[in-house]
């Protein structure tokens, strides 16, 4: 059994929680993911590692709450134990050799854009940390984003906080003022990532994106998180979930990301009104 260490609410919907895991703590690394499930008859959910104390043994998680599943994690508390803990599967991040980068996050993707800008500033990259949100309540680990870059860009799409405009906006401009980057890395919304590829494509600048598609079993046997690069079918459990953003089929990509949206609407509808029920 795995307890929750910490429990805390970075915005209305997106949760953080430090889990108490050795084992995987003593082996993540950042851009890898785990699965766990919140209780022995929950589905397997797959969430980037967001962070890690190796002394602790801790592995820390954020989360959007999105469907039934999510749902349930978020009513544990603090003490409370998670059933299954699995991982750190997947590819970590290559931050080796890295003189100058930005990395780009957007909404909750800026919790998976943090522990990879963490990692090459720890190693004295030059890091332009470049986050956006839809609107100032939503920010989350500006904070954090501070420590961990050299300069940070904050956007927001109403301008109600940081900087007025898309995250591609500030990017772009950093390239104009003539920023040499040796990589770009852009973690969020498939579309946020899309564009962010297309615009570096045209500069010619080395793209890496982390790509979340739906996963059942992370270790490449089910097929559900495959993707096409390059015009070749890969697995984002196994042989990401980072890649060349100049090689994803990002259209694809989006139109099967939308397959279950509805049902899992309805799902979550229907777990909220059991709290409740349990709640009168």
């Amino acid at each position: 059994m795995y307890k929750i260490l910490k429990k805390e609410y970075l915005n209305p919907t997106v949760v953080r929680m430090e889990i108490l895991a050795p084992e995987v703590s003593r082996r993540a690394e950042a851009g890898q993911f785990v699965i766990l499930r919140a209780d022995s008859d929950g589905e397997r959910i797959p969430l980037t590692v967001a962070d890690y104390d190796r002394e602790k043994g801790s592995v820390t998680i954020i989360f959007q709450v999105v469907g039934a599943s999510t749902e349930v994690l978020r009513h544990l508390e603090e003490g409370d134990c998670l059933s299954d803990f699995a991982g750190p599967l997947g590819k970590k991040t290559e931050t080796e050799g890295r003189k100058c980068v930005a990395v780009v996050g957007g909404g909750v993707g800026s919790a998976i854009a943090y522990p990879v800008a963490k990692k090459f500033f720890s190693q004295g990259t030059h890091v332009d940390a470049i986050i956006g949100f839809r609107n100032r309540d939503l920010v989350i680990l500006e904070d954090e984003f501070r420590k961990a870059s050299t300069e940070l860009h904050l956007m927001t799409d109403d301008g109600s906080y940081g900087e007025h405009g898309l995250v591609t906006a500030a990017l772009e401009k950093l390239i104009e003022s003539g920023r040499e980057y040796d990589e770009v890395v852009a973690i969020g919304p498939l579309p946020m990532m899309k564009f962010v590829s297309l615009l570096t494509k045209k500069y010619n600048i080395k793209t890496v994106v982390s790509m979340n598609p739906i996963m059942i079993d992370g270790t490449g046997m089910c097929g559900c998180c495959r993707l096409t690069v390059g015009g070749e079918t890969k697995f984002a459990c196994v042989d990401g979930p980072e890649f060349d953003g100049h090689l994803v089929d990002f259209d694809e990509a989006i139109r099967r990301s939308r397959m279950y949206s509805d049902f899992e609407s309805e799902k979550r509808e229907e777990t909220c009104n059991l709290f409740k029920k349990e709640v009168e």
